[in-house]
């Protein structure tokens, strides 16, 4: 993700293989270990910035002539994070370079909607069947909140588990007909938070 020749090149495969690019789903990211502001070593910050921020920029960039010869209009969404409405301490990298891709989604949204091209954020929360979370920082967590891993999963205001089939779901929809007239549009998918509510 952090190479621009390689996405150059996986770009140039995807359209001699499909004829093009109609839908662009930004979900590169990593969260580093927590660390606070005082003690966040500079190359952190940077590794994170690099994927989470710069890798995306590149693949909106180089995709950009692709999408706006798009048939149907071009399409992005971004995954975001709840961190950019409520960022938790520790967590800075993480929350700037997600809140710094927010404001680069807005900038394209105004940029873009001229050549047909939608762009919109989803913004999810808690979703523990991805590679970020391992079980023992999933029990290590919900032990700190003094519950179990199975009451954190759902630690929300309707009471339900976010999975990334739901997030999945919601970019699909995103790319549909029902948000075809919606571009800059920020999605929480989250069960509800009081913290960005």
């Amino acid at each position: 993700m952090t190479s621009e020749q390689q996405i150059r090149e996986a770009l140039d495969e995807t359209v001699r293989a499909f004829g093009g690019v109609d839908i662009l789903i930004l979900n590169a990211g990593i969260f580093p270990k927590s660390c606070p502001i005082a003690e966040l070593p500079s190359d952190a910050w940077r590794k994170t910035m690099d994927v989470n921020l710069d890798a995306n920029l590149v693949l909106m960039r180089e995709c950009h002539p692709l999408l706006k010869v798009s048939r149907g209009g071009g399409r992005v969404v971004i995954i975001g994070s709840k961190n950019v409405a409520a960022p938790g301490p520790g967590a800075a990298s993480y929350s700037v370079s997600k809140a710094a891709l927010q404001q680069l989604a807005r900038v394209a949204a105004l940029e873009w909607g001229k050549d047909g091209i939608r762009v919109n954020v989803i913004h999810p929360n808690a979703v523990f069947d991805t590679g970020i979370w391992t079980q023992e920082i999933l029990a290590a967590r919900a032990a700190s909140y003094q519950m179990t891993a199975e009451e954190y999963k759902a630690n929300n205001l309707l009471g339900v588990e976010i999975t990334s089939r739901d997030v999945a779901e919601l970019a699909a929809e995103m790319c549909g007909p029902v948000f075809s007239k919606t571009t800059a549009a920020q999605i929480p998918i989250d069960g509800g938070s009081e913290r960005v509510i």
